[in-house]
């Protein structure tokens, strides 16, 4: 599983995530990892849960092109993305994004450019579940901003 990636409704484990990535790889001396999580506030809107919808065919085919263009830019050992779809509720786990490399600054780079693409051009759409209501995310602009940095 050197590189690989999953777009799923059931929730993941990190600890078991971490080890699928290093497990008998003698060469990464770095490994960095991001988990995304239901947060409370977005945007000054108390929020209590997320129900996330996907593109099937379509998401799959932009990860892969987001993750060839890391592999592209470092030296990477693996890589594992997993995103979730569906209800989700406040706390819960909704991406994980894996790196391993032979040296941090890599692994750190990598891990970050991955998600800034993953926010900005993978098409997920989410809806967040409100006191006022189910309310469509729009695009957020520090997103994007981050992601032309690269």
């Amino acid at each position: 599983m050197p590189f690989s990636i999953a777009i799923q409704k059931d929730d993941f484990d990190v600890g078991n995530e971490y080890a699928s990535l290093v497990t008998g790889d003698a060469h990464a001396g770095a490994v960095v990892f991001f988990v995304g999580r239901v947060r409370e506030m977005n945007q000054s809107r108390r929020v209590s849960g997320l129900s996330l919808e996907y593109y099937p065919g379509m998401t799959e085919l932009v990860l892969e092109q987001i993750l060839e263009s890391a592999k592209q830019r470092w030296d990477l050992l693996s890589v594992r993305i997993i995103h979730r779809v569906g209800r989700l509720h406040l706390m819960d786990q909704i991406v994980f994004v894996g790196v391993t490399s032979k040296h941090r600054e890599q692994a750190f780079q990598a891990a970050e450019f991955l998600m800034d693409f993953l926010k900005t051009q993978a098409p997920f759409w989410k809806k967040e579940i409100t006191e006022e209501g189910e309310i469509w995310v729009e695009e957020n602009q520090a997103d994007k901003a981050a992601s032309e940095r690269w």
